[in-house]
């Protein structure tokens, strides 16, 4: 594997043979473990249901600074303690002047208020659930917390009602994880009507240099009808993942940054959308990665030209920027993920957000040569496999998707695998499907071991924390892992109408 390029899987997946077509365009697409009910949403036109065709906005303004994220506010006096309130609930947006789109939002803030901590901080969040006559959760995305803590589909909040969700920062887990809604069958559609937020862990000792910043570029999409109303999900979203009409980061259509020319940044960078995958690079510029989903890593690795996120994995980087003034653009190439049916979004490379390279000169700042301690896993005491597929049929007229592990799709009342805490097991994840499946597995960090494909198989070139990995169509993916904590952990696929649609199994863990 090209050491420049690690964080890319195999080569693309290209395209899946045979078109499919629908004999009733305007119907419903029903899937295995789904409900096609919006339970009350309807009066901020969420129905739940799949979209009929209507005109899209397709235009919106470009250019604006790139906008500071809210933080949630620490109200507890005590060192060590961070408490807060935090609600969800219905939000007004203007992504076109004088044009009104409700949103759902964290404190009202779109994206929601960032959190930030430190290791060993002890946190105490009162979530409130205002969103409409639908149920709803707080997942803490990639940390090492209890599991009745995690925010999970068997542990719903009511329409109305609150919870507190309590758990301790572990030590050593500086990084960039996110919180997110997590309730059964409805995370999609909430992710993307703007439930989502960075939740920030600072290390007590951070070996990167002050000087470098610490600036998040928090990435995610929307779709909008002409009237303003966020568009529901179409039968292309549904089989394939969201991956919105327009590309936000911090909540803006290609903002502008200025920065110093000549001057060394650090970035933080998350995929909070659906279903797009993001492969970035940066204009004449290379990146030099320091950090993935569970913090720095041991070293940094320098001269990369593109970065693959599938949805939900981080980065953190460093650029060193040129020493001429002029703008370097942050752009989207062309991925290829698979796809099945019509409405497959032409190949182009997006520009997310611009750096205006302005003022005077600087001086590029030296990192150090190690991070971190990342001692790798040992021999397991336990193997696993997973399977992913899919599953196609009819009903009411219109073409179905389900989306299986090991051939079942999900129930929250049966038991699909068992571990013990503190021991460590290899699982081999084998993606049998015609598309990427990135996977997600709760309450923890894994490291990834190795990849086969086409016969061959290739060792993972760098030590790292994830939480998320990408596994493309007939590939198998090696991982090590190891859960500190008793308790019920999801695993599933990160396109999260492929979550919905049933691609999650539930781990017991003894």
């Amino acid at each position: 594997m090209n050491r420049r390029n690690w964080l890319i899987s195999a080569a693309a997946l290209g395209g899946v043979g045979g078109a499919l077509w629908w004999a009733n365009k305007s119907a419903q697409v029903t899937m295995p473990g789904m409900s096609m009910s919006g339970g009350g949403m309807s009066g901020m036109g969420m129905t739940g249901g799949v979209a009929k065709s209507t005109e899209r906005i397709r235009e919106l303004p470009l250019g604006a600074p790139l906008p500071e994220l809210a933080r949630l506010a620490n109200t507890s006096n005590q060192p060590a303690s961070f408490e807060a309130v935090l609600e969800a609930g219905v939000a007004n947006r203007e992504f076109l002047p004088g044009l009104v789109t409700q949103v759902l939002a964290y404190n009202g803030a779109f994206p929601g208020a960032m959190i930030e901590v430190a290791e060993g901080d002890r946190i105490k969040v009162t979530f409130k659930n205002r969103v409409p006559g639908q149920t709803s959760t707080v997942h803490w995305h990639g940390l090492d917390i209890p599991a009745d803590q995690d925010g999970n589909p068997m542990d719903p909040v009511s329409s109305g009602g609150e919870r507190v969700y309590e758990f301790t920062i572990p030590a050593d887990s500086a990084g960039s994880y996110w919180y997110h809604p997590h309730p059964h069958v409805l995370a999609a559609e909430q992710l993307y009507r703007g439930l989502a937020a960075p939740f920030i862990v600072h290390g007590k000792n951070d070996p990167l240099p002050a000087e470098l910043g610490d600036t998040v570029l928090f990435i995610s999409s929307i779709s909008l009808n002409a009237d303003g109303t966020i568009a529901e999900n179409t039968e292309a979203d549904m089989f394939n993942g969201r991956e919105g009409d327009h590309v936000l980061v911090n909540g803006a259509k290609q903002p502008v940054l200025v920065v110093p020319p000549g001057s060394s940044r650090r970035f933080r960078l998350y995929n909070a959308t659906n279903g797009r995958f993001l492969r970035l690079s940066l204009e004449g510029h290379d990146m030099t990665l320091v950090g993935t989903d569970g913090g720095l890593m041991a070293a940094p690795v320098k001269g990369l030209k593109e970065i693959l996120l599938a949805p939900a994995e981080r980065a953190e980087i460093v650029v060193d920027f040129r020493a001429e003034a002029g703008r370097v653009a942050l752009t989207g190439m062309p991925y290829d993920h698979g796809w099945m049916g019509g409405g497959k979004p032409a190949a182009e490379t997006l520009t997310l957000m611009t750096f205006e390279l302005s003022g005077t000169a600087v001086s590029p700042i030296t990192l150090p040569a190690t991070l971190r301690e990342i001692a790798a896993f040992g021999e397991p005491a336990a193997r696993k496999r997973l399977e992913f597929s899919e599953n196609m049929g009819m009903a009411n007229g219109a073409m179905t998707m389900g989306f299986l592990i090991d051939g079942k799709s999900f129930d929250m009342n049966r038991i699909d695998l068992r571990s013990r805490a503190g021991q460590v097991e290899l699982w081999e994840i084998y993606n049998g499907a015609d598309m990427d499946h990135p996977m997600h597995v709760h309450g923890t960090q894994f490291q990834i071991v190795e990849r086969e494909k086409d016969g061959k198989t290739s060792a993972e070139p760098i030590l790292a924390w994830k939480d998320t990995v990408n596994v493309t169509a007939k590939e198998t993916v090696r991982i090590k892992i190891r859960h500190s904590m008793a308790g019920l952990r999801m695993y599933h696929c990160h396109i999260l109408e492929h979550e919905n649609s049933g691609m999650m199994g539930l781990l017991d863990v003894a």
